[in-house]
C-alpha cells in the first residue's frame, strides 16, 4: 500500500478541488454563466453549516464532477442540488430570542381562552420552569416535561400551543400526525432512494427557520397502525433530552440538536401511544365546555375575530343576544366548539354577501332573519 506525506495529501486535495472547478464547462452549456459545480460550491462555501458538514458536502460534489467527466448522468447531481439546497437553508445556528414575562404570558392566555383555568396554571406553571432556568442556570435546552393536551375534538387543545409559542415569542409549527403511514415521514428518506427527501422535522426547522421553535406534534392517536410502533419509536429518540442532541435525519445524514426546541403533542385519548413515549410527556386533560361557555367564547372570541378579519366594525354586523342560546342549543352533546365556529363563520360570510352586493347598509342577525343566515 502506499503512503502519503501530508505535503502530498494537501497537493492530492488542492488538485482534486481544483479539478471540480474545470470540470464543469465541459459538460454544462456556454451560456449559463456559471456551471451547476461551481454554483453549488459557491453556495457551500458561502454557507453558515457545521464545518464537517461542509467538507462532507465537498466531497460529494467532487465525487458528482468526476462521474459527469466520465460520462454519468445529471440524475445523481440533481439530489446533490437538492441535498446542498437542504443543509445550507437549515436554522444549525440560527435561534429567535425568548420573551420571558409571566405576566405577559398570563393576559395572552387570558385574552385567547375562556375559562379553563386548571389548564392555564398548568401552562403558566411550566412557562415559569423555562423561565427560570433561563435566568438562573443560563440553559440554552430547556429540560422540562413536554406537555401534552389530551381531550375530544374542538376543546382548545392545539390554541394553547400556538399561545405557548406566542408566550415564547418563537415561531409556531404544526406536525399532523393524522394518517401518518411511516417513520420515515418524520425521519426522512435516505439519498440513495428514488423519493429521497428530508422527514417532517427537519422541514418544520427551514420552514420556522430558527432551531427553537414551538413544533406542536399534533393527533398522536391517529397515525396508522402499521406503523404506529416505529413512528412511536421515533419519537422516543425525538422528545428524549439525552438523545435529540444529536437527532438524525436519513436524509441530511448528519445530527442536527433538537434540544432547544419546544414540543407540544395532543390527542383525543392516550390509548394507542407507547407507554415509553408517554413517560416523555406531562398529560393535561381538557375539558368539555357547556351551554354557557360555548355562548361566551362564541359571542366573545370567535365571532369578533371573524368580523375583525374581515375589517368589519360592530356597526355593519352583529348578532343579537337572543340569538346565541338558539345556535348553541342543537350542539349541546358536542364537547368542542367546532361546529359552533363553522356556524358562526357562515353568518358572517352570509353577511359580507349582502354587505358586497349593496342587498344591505348593515347585517343585524335576530330570531325573525336568523335562518337566513344559518340555513
Amino acid at each position: 500500500m502506499d503512503f502519503f506525506s501530508h505535503e502530498q495529501y494537501i497537493y492530492i486535495r488542492h488538485e482534486s478541488f481544483c479539478q471540480v472547478n474545470s470540470l464543469s464547462a465541459n459538460y454544462m452549456q456556454p451560456q449559463s454563466g456559471l456551471s451547476e459545480i461551481d454554483k453549488l460550491i459557491s453556495i457551500l462555501q458561502q454557507s453558515q453549516i457545521p464545518a464537517n458538514l461542509k467538507e462532507r458536502a465537498m466531497q460529494q460534489i467532487e465525487r458528482i464532477a468526476l462521474t459527469l467527466k466520465f460520462g454519468g448522468n445529471l440524475t445523481q447531481l440533481d439530489v446533490t442540488e437538492k441535498y446542498i439546497d437542504w443543509i445550507t437553508n437549515l436554522p444549525w445556528f440560527n435561534s429567535s430570542q425568548d420573551l420571558l414575562d409571566i405576566r405577559r404570558a398570563k393576559e395572552l392566555l387570558d385574552k385567547k381562552h375562556y375559562g379553563l383555568d386548571r389548564v392555564k396554571t398548568r401552562v403558566l406553571e411550566y412557562i415559569s420552569m423555562l423561565i427560570l432556568q433561563k435566568q438562573n442556570l443560563k440553559l440554552e435546552a430547556y429540560r422540562a416535561p413536554i406537555l401534552f393536551f389530551v381531550g375530544l375534538a374542538g376543546t382548545g387543545k392545539t390554541t394553547f400551543a400556538v399561545s405557548l409559542a406566542e408566550a415564547f415569542g418563537r415561531e409556531f409549527i404544526r406536525i399532523p400526525f393524522g394518517g401518518l403511514g411511516s417513520a420515515f415521514d418524520l425521519r426522512g428518506q435516505p439519498k440513495t432512494t428514488p423519493a429521497a427527501e428530508p422527514g417532517m422535522i427537519i422541514k418544520a426547522l427551514r420552514k420556522a427557520n430558527t432551531k427553537n421553535p414551538v413544533i406542536l406534534l399534533d393527533e398522536l392517536d391517529r397515525v396508522s397502525s402499521d406503523a404506529r410502533s416505529s413512528i412511536m419509536g421515533v419519537l422516543i429518540e425525538v422528545l428524549d433530552p439525552g438523545q435529540n442532541v444529536a437527532f438524525t435525519d436519513y436524509f441530511i445524514d448528519f445530527p442536527f440538536d433538537l434540544s432547544q426546541v419546544l414540543f407540544v403533542a395532543t390527542a383525543n385519548n392516550t390509548k394507542d401511544i407507547a407507554t415509553a413515549v408517554l413517560d416523555r410527556l406531562e398529560v393535561i386533560q381538557m375539558p368539555s365546555y357547556n351551554d354557557d361557555e360555548k355562548i361566551y367564547i362564541g359571542k366573545n372570541y370567535v365571532f369578533p375575530k371573524y368580523v375583525q378579519d374581515l375589517g368589519l366594525t360592530s356597526q355593519q354586523i352583529g348578532i343579537d343576544d337572543a340569538v346565541w342560546p338558539k345556535l348553541v342549543r342543537p350542539l349541546g352533546f358536542e364537547p368542542g366548539i367546532r361546529s359552533l365556529e363553522r356556524m358562526i363563520e357562515g353568518i358572517v360570510r352570509k353577511s359580507a354577501y349582502k354587505l358586497v352586493s349593496g342587498q344591505v347598509p348593515s347585517v343585524y342577525v335576530n330570531e325573525n332573519n336568523m335562518k337566513e343566515y344559518i340555513a
